[in-house]
């Protein structure tokens, strides 16, 4: 967290100091990466998602997205480094970590053919890191408040500071009630982009089977981490079971969904990363 902004400063320089923070490269990147897919998806509208302005929004996107996840993953490793501690697992609990698994996807899809699907996700947890950043950051550094502490005589520069601002009780509360339903509708898309690339690479369509691969690794990784994706799997697979079900429905469909959930399971238990990392929990994305 950035130090609290002097309330003696002008705002000028105020901003200036916040600038310099990595916390607000970070921001930057998300902010971009916003602006970025919001530009793109008027192309994407308009049916011209190949055109110049449409690739270019579209790969700064995912630029943006690597360079946000690259400082938390950074200033994670640089947190280690000074308390001369690993990550639990070694290399294995290094891709155990959130945040080096979204870097990495982004990587992947900086690189790779267009799927826009792929953009959403990656929006709204940036929203809602704005939206956090904002609050916490933005606003307090231009209102510039008074320490708590003033009215006893007992300030200093460095004391915390509180704000109260109508627009960040407003995001504060945006954030609060929403953030689990968009972690939800996120988790769905994610397994959405998996059907997606799947049908490309049944259409043999370029660099789809490397694709596939790759995502599928991600996809696993989320559902061993985020109680959200395991719920919205749960949900998918209640709804196929219940169109199975349903009477009229052909003995192969049956059979074809029976031998899929069974091939699925033997999937969740070979690859099982926490039979291979001993210690602490894999680490959770942080902001």
């Amino acid at each position: 967290m950035p130090p609290a902004p002097n309330p003696n400063l002008p705002l000028q320089e105020r901003l200036l100091a916040l600038a310099k923070t990595l916390q607000f490269a970070w921001f930057a990147g998300h902010l971009t990466l916003i602006l970025a897919t919001f530009r793109y998806s008027f192309s994407w509208l308009g049916m011209n998602y190949y055109g110049g302005m449409a690739q270019f929004c579209y790969r700064i996107s995912f630029l943006a997205a690597a360079l946000t996840y690259g400082i938390v993953v950074y200033k994670t490793q640089r947190a280690r480094a000074k308390t001369n501690t690993r990550a639990p697992g070694g290399y294995i609990g290094l891709l155990a970590d959130e945040n080096v698994q979204y870097l990495a996807m982004a990587l992947v899809w900086l690189f790779s053919p267009q799927y826009p699907l792929a953009l959403l996700p990656y929006s709204i947890y940036s929203i809602f890191h704005v939206a956090t950043y904002t609050r916490a950051n933005l606003i307090p550094t231009i209102m510039a408040p008074k320490p708590a502490s003033e009215a006893d005589g007992a300030s200093s520069p460095n004391s915390r500071r509180t704000v109260q601002s109508p627009l960040a009780d407003k995001i504060g509360s945006f954030v609060k009630e929403y953030y689990d339903a968009s972690m939800s509708v996120v988790a769905s898309l994610e397994i959405f982009l998996w059907f997606r690339i799947f049908l490309s690479a049944i259409l043999f369509q370029r660099r789809s089977w490397i694709l596939i691969v790759l995502y599928t690794a991600f996809l696993r990784a989320r559902y061993a981490q985020s109680s959200h994706v395991q719920t919205s799997f749960k949900h998918l697979g209640a709804r196929v079971d219940s169109l199975v079900g349903a009477q009229g429905t052909p003995p192969a469909a049956r059979q074809i969904w029976g031998t899929i959930k069974d091939t699925s399971r033997q999937f969740h238990d070979a690859t099982d990363v926490g039979k291979y990392i001993s210690g602490a929990g894999p680490a959770k994305k942080t902001t």
